[in-house]
C-alpha cells in the first residue's frame, strides 16, 4: 500500500517554510530600501521593484510601511533572491573594508602624532609614493598645534593625506 500523505510531504514544504521565505524575502527588501541610490542601482531589480522601495520610502504610516513591505516581499518572488542576497553581501563587506581602511588611517595618523619618531618611517616603508616633505610638514605643523591646544585643522589635513596616499596605494 502507498503512503500518499509521506509523498505529498516531502514534495511540498510546510506553511510554515513558505512563511520563513516570504518573511526572508520582506527582509530583503528591507534592505534594499536601507541603500543609498547608488548603492540600490548597482543591483539587478526590475523597476516595479524600483518602484515599490522608492514608494515605501515615501510612505510615513508605519502600518502603511509594513503593507508596502509585503508587497515588496511579493514582488521580490519573481527576483533571483539569491543573486540579490550576493549583491546585498557584497556592498556589506565593502562598508566593511571601508570602515577597516578608515581604523588604518586613524591608527598612523594617531601614531605620528603620539610622537612616535619611528613612524613618519615607517609610513614611507610601507607607501614609498608618498611625499615625504609634505608629510613630515603636516606631522610638525599638527604636532605644534596640539601643543598650543588650537583647533586640529592641521590633524585633519594629515588625515586627509594619508587617506589619499592609502587609497592611491591601494588602486595600483
Amino acid at each position: 500500500m502507498i503512503d500518499y500523505d509521506d509523498e505529498y510531504e516531502e514534495l511540498a514544504p510546510s506553511k510554515s517554510q513558505i512563511k520563513r521565505e516570504m518573511h526572508a524575502l520582506q527582509d530583503m527588501g528591507k534592505a534594499l530600501s536601507e541603500l543609498t541610490p547608488s548603492q540600490l542601482a548597482g543591483i539587478e531589480l526590475p523597476d516595479e521593484v524600483r518602484d515599490a522601495i522608492a514608494e515605501l520610502l515615501r510612505i510615513r504610516s508605519n502600518e502603511a510601511k509594513r503593507r508596502q513591505l509585503q508587497y515588496i516581499g511579493k514582488l521580490m518572488r519573481k527576483v533571483d533572491a539569491e543573486q540579490v542576497a550576493a549583491d546585498l553581501e557584497a556592498i556589506k563587506a565593502q562598508g566593511t573594508l571601508s570602515v577597516q581602511r578608515q581604523h588604518l588611517i586613524e591608527q598612523w595618523r594617531d601614531r605620528m602624532l603620539s610622537g612616535d619618531k619611528q613612524a613618519v618611517g615607517d609610513f614611507i616603508d610601507a607607501y614609498p609614493q608618498v611625499d615625504i616633505q609634505h608629510l613630515r610638514q603636516l606631522v610638525r605643523q599638527a604636532l605644534k598645534e596640539k601643543s598650543q591646544q588650537k583647533a586640529p585643522a592641521h590633524a585633519r589635513k594629515l588625515f586627509r593625506y594619508l587617506r589619499d596616499t592609502i587609497a592611491l596605494a591601494d588602486s595600483q
